[in-house]
């Protein structure tokens, strides 16, 4: 039995749950980024008022570790770590580009004996996207990273096979590349995915070191002056 607070505030559009075993209770969301750090307390707040349960009932607390927003990264880090210090519970990390993969192939599954690979992708300004690739497994083809896009990106990989692509960033992509073998779909981060993930890292007992633990940026942070 689990009783996980999930949060995600590393894109555009924010949420937080409350999810027993996996399956989804109740879910807040928030669709502007600019308003997810007065957003995010709130709404944990009124999700457990909601769910009728206490904080202390709560059996671990589950964050997207990016990549994504700086700003929103580091909100929903710390508010993470706070209700884990005070609470004194599991901390869980998640990559946000694989739980963008959970929810692309919950839409989208793949046949038994199709040959193809996954790949999200998050707008990071310009031509520039945070990606990676995947098996449906999730044996990792590409570490995540930060790539600029170009005419020839993922030339190798889509000679040999089809690549599902999907996120905020593909429709760049989308934009310059007509390759047969490129796949291009519509998904984001659902709470039912993180919730998903959430609970088999918990049941695992894969937890993080509140002490020492980051968000994943991928690229450092420059000021628009």
């Amino acid at each position: 039995m689990s009783l996980i607070l999930n949060i995600d505030t590393a894109s555009e559009n924010a949420h937080v749950s409350l999810a027993k075993n996996g399956q989804v209770l109740h879910t807040l969301s928030n669709d502007s980024q600019k308003e997810h750090a007065s957003f995010l307390q709130a709404a944990i707040e009124q999700l457990i008022k909601n769910a009728a349960v206490s904080f202390k009932e709560v059996d671990a607390v589950a964050v997207t570790a990016g990549p994504g927003s700086y700003t929103g990264l580091r909100v929903g880090f710390a508010s993470a770590k706070g209700l884990c210090y005070a609470l004194k519970k599991p901390f869980i990390t998640i990559g946000t580009l694989e739980v963008l993969t959970v929810s692309a192939l919950q839409l989208y599954p793949p046949a038994a004996d199709e040959n193809i690979l996954c790949c999200p992708m998050m707008d990071a300004r310009r031509m520039e996207v945070f990606t990676a690739i995947y098996q449906p497994d999730f044996n990792i083809r590409l570490q995540p990273c930060a790539m600029i896009l170009d005419g020839i990106s993922f030339e190798k990989e889509l000679s040999k096979t089809k690549i599902m692509f999907f996120g905020t960033g593909s429709a760049k992509w989308k934009q310059i590349c007509d390759h047969p073998n490129a796949l291009f779909k519509s998904a984001s981060v659902l709470p039912e995915s993180l919730s998903t993930v959430s609970n088999r890292l918990f049941s695992e007992k894969k937890f993080t070191d509140l002490a020492y633990s980051e968000p994943l940026y991928l690229k450092e942070f420059q000021s628009v002056i």
